[in-house]
């Protein structure tokens, strides 16, 4: 997957995030939820746009880092909405698994970069 579909999937998963932040209900625990997990589901896009426009490798590394902490407390949210009961795995099943999926895409370029990082350091000493 390039930066360009990578964007446009990240782009996508907030515009599901919302809708279904739209659905829950408006209790004290859904508006709780909900704010919270309106912050970390668009994080992801917004992050990841971010790390695209790194200065350095260093830069991009640390960045990726962020989508993949903001990706998995996204997952965090979603299953407190499903193992709560707020609603039903039907209307979360699919964006829980994209959550996780972004994820390990996430962390795996996280640790790519680091590690690229590192050999291009010990190339330099």
């Amino acid at each position: 997957m390039n930066k360009a579909e990578l964007i446009a999937r990240t782009k996508g998963f907030s515009l599901r995030i919302l809708k279904l932040v739209d659905q829950l209900p408006r209790t004290t625990s859904g508006r709780a939820i909900g704010s919270q997990l309106v912050r970390s589901g668009t994080s992801v896009g917004a992050n990841y746009r971010a790390a695209c426009r790194s200065r350095s490798r260093a830069e991009f590394a640390a960045k990726l880092g962020i989508v993949a902490e903001e990706a998995d407390e996204t997952i965090y949210w979603l299953e407190l909405i499903l193992d709560g009961n707020v609603l039903p795995e039907l209307k979360i099943g699919d964006l829980l698994r994209e959550a996780d999926e972004l994820t390990a895409i996430f962390t795996a370029g996280r640790r790519t970069s680091s590690r690229n990082q590192t050999s291009n350091t010990k190339l330099q000493t």
